[in-house]
């Protein structure tokens, strides 16, 4: 009776599910990779223009930490309305995976940036001051000393900021987006389907289970000290 009742439940969602899966995992992995792409730069230059950095610049350090400030202090749901003319700019629509992965993006910057930020900053003094005695030059030292002994810790980052990233794409996904949040809510939650609803959640849950255990070996195959 169970089997039936499951068979039938995988032929009527099981397409909408893994639909919603492949939206969830492109929006997700997507935005994390441009984010770290884009906030991996500024995060550097928020280190090296802070006080005591290798380019110290007070008021360019001040201007950086005010913008992050900023974008971190925005709620992605008013953030996502906020873009919405820029979003349609950038692709075309503000619907679907498109629509979603430009205010994710815009969203995790600033949160790497500060990732980034307190990973270098992690970095002994000495192990930069040896580079700079050996002629290294600033390029060199960012390169070869800070983020190279940084990357455990960068590392250690890319779980939190992509299970983050996971938790937003549910909210873009009520306002048009897609993916297992909008399967959620639209048919679990408004249709009072309950079946749907506790699948979209199981899935869910093992989705974020299994991207912490690849980060978690990620981290042992980059960190020696591990």
């Amino acid at each position: 009776m169970f089997a039936d009742g499951f068979g039938a439940f995988l032929t009527e969602f099981g397409p909408l599910l893994l639909e919603g899966v492949w939206a969830t995992l492109a929006m997700t992995l997507i935005s994390s990779a441009l984010a770290y792409l884009l906030g991996i730069p500024l995060g550097v230059l928020l280190t090296i223009t802070a006080p005591g950095g290798l380019k110290p610049n007070r008021t360019l350090s001040a201007t950086l930490g005010w913008v992050v400030n900023m974008g971190r202090s925005l709620p992605f749901v008013i953030l996502v309305v906020v873009l919405i003319p820029f979003t349609r700019l950038v692709v075309g629509t503000t619907l679907g995976v498109p629509g979603a992965i430009v205010p994710l993006v815009i969203a995790a910057i600033p949160f790497v940036a500060r990732i980034i930020e307190n990973s270098l900053a992690e970095v002994p003094a000495g192990v930069i001051e040896a580079a700079q005695a050996c002629g290294a030059n600033t390029f060199q030292i960012i390169t070869k000393v800070l983020l190279r002994e940084g990357l455990p810790s960068i590392a250690r980052s890319v779980a939190l900021t992509v299970i983050t990233l996971f938790g937003y794409s549910a909210i873009a996904g009520m306002v048009g987006a897609g993916g297992l949040g909008d399967i959620a809510i639209r048919y679990g939650y408004n249709r009072y389907q309950d079946d749907v609803l506790l699948a979209a959640l199981v899935i869910i849950i093992v989705l974020i289970q299994l991207i912490q255990s690849a980060c978690n070996l990620l981290v042992r195959h980059i960190d020696k000290r591990a």
